[in-house]
């Protein structure tokens, strides 16, 4: 799969917000929610500030992949689980990221219920 280009990247990190859609098993798209999301690197994440029974979660859960949009940048894209090393960065990138927001709103996506819900975006062909 190719990845996202660097354009793409910055467009996209430039927002604080990406609307996201799970592809349902019949192959048509939820409702798009609107998240927060954070760039490390070459790739970009989301997490569940709400932990794993946030609807739009349980969404990705069918085929793992769906529709993501912020910064004028539609793509498909495949939501792929991840953890271990990875959280704590990422954990810093929102807090960086979405540090005018309240302490408690950054506990919640930090926390270890939010943690376990991190997907990688990875663009679809």
């Amino acid at each position: 799969m190719a990845g996202w280009t660097d354009d793409e990247l910055d467009r996209v990190d430039a927002q604080d917000q990406l609307q996201i859609a799970g592809r349902r098993r019949d192959g048509s798209l939820r409702d798009p929610v609107i998240i927060w999301m954070v760039r490390d690197g070459d790739e970009l994440y989301v997490r569940s500030v709400n932990g794993p029974d946030a609807a739009w979660y349980r969404g990705t859960r069918a085929r793992h992949e769906g529709h993501v949009s912020a910064g004028g940048i539609e793509k498909d894209v495949a939501f792929e689980d991840v953890g271990g090393e990875l959280e704590d960065r990422l954990d810093d990138a929102y807090r960086s990221k979405y540090r005018r927001y309240s302490e408690n709103t950054l506990r919640r996506i930090t926390s270890p219920e939010a943690r376990s819900t991190t997907l990688r975006l990875t663009p679809r062909p």
